[in-house]
């Protein structure tokens, strides 16, 4: 039992170094980075910020950027949408990257029944998020950056993540 307790704890560990390399190229909230704001356009047509930058005391946001053809995003993308669907308390938006033509995001929505509010992003805005993986998630309050992650989230990780 105690061997095994030692080798939890050492994967555990592990695992926390990795996830620190991985994320030590998104935008940090160490620094207090301001989010940058976009105006993109969602699948509706519609124009829309990432999130509302004017108001101080708005909710919290979390940016979630994705590939359609990513199969984490297929994969964790659910546990977004029932963030959505549960939290009054917090927005959500995910951001479409590395997408051949718009009809390929409208499929992936589709397909996975999505009624959260999705954008089409662009190559400014993957740059300037610093986005090299999928899923990348960000937490925005008061324009800072508040948290991130790299990879898959469960809703309960997402919601922590969040508060």
């Amino acid at each position: 039992m105690k061997s095994f307790i030692l080798q939890l704890f050492i994967i555990v560990i592990v695992f926390n170094l990795v996830s620190m390399v991985r994320e030590s190229s998104m935008l940090s909230s160490w620094d207090n980075d301001t989010a940058p704001n976009f105006e993109l356009t969602a699948l509706n047509n519609q124009k829309t910020y990432l999130f509302d930058g004017q108001n101080n005391n708005s909710k919290k946001t979390v940016l979630y950027f994705f590939a359609p053809w990513c199969s984490i995003c297929k994969m964790s993308i659910s546990n977004l949408q029932k963030l959505h669907e549960n939290s009054d308390e917090i927005n959500v938006v995910a951001v479409a990257l590395d997408f051949v033509n718009p009809l390929q995001v409208k499929d992936f929505a589709q397909n996975l029944h999505l009624s959260l509010p999705i954008v089409y992003g662009n190559e400014e805005v993957k740059k300037a998020y610093q986005v090299s993986a999928y899923p990348s998630y960000y937490v925005v309050a008061n324009n800072q950056i508040q948290h991130r992650s790299m990879g898959y989230s469960t809703e309960l990780g997402l919601f922590l993540r969040s508060r």
